[in-house]
């Protein structure tokens, strides 16, 4: 199991245009083959979201973003970061059958 944790800043104002395109995209990656979760998060601060995306194996990533979907969102959520997407990457040590999908 991989996780990636992908952390976005939003210029002020670009809160709900970028919230719209990451649920999309955040409902196409769910039915990728390799994902077990990708999930959309708003933090405290509403210029900042987070992206928590599990994936089965190494491939899981490299699909996801070779995906239409994905590069669709890439492209219209540029414009509205206020800074780089930072990315977090985790192995799974322990995770409990009921998320792998089992």
């Amino acid at each position: 199991m991989v996780v990636v944790l992908v952390r976005c800043h939003v210029k002020p104002g670009c809160e709900e245009a970028f919230a719209a395109a990451s649920v999309e995209n955040a409902k196409a990656s769910n039915r990728e083959a390799g994902v077990l979760r990708f999930d959309f998060y708003r933090e405290e601060d509403p210029t900042r979201f987070v992206l928590l995306e599990a994936y089965r194996d190494e491939e899981g990533p490299r699909a996801h973003k070779a995906s239409a979907h994905y590069a669709r969102w890439r492209d219209t959520v540029e414009p509205l970061l206020a800074e780089e997407r930072t990315r977090e990457r985790f192995e799974g040590v322990y995770v409990p059958e009921r998320h792998l999908g089992c």
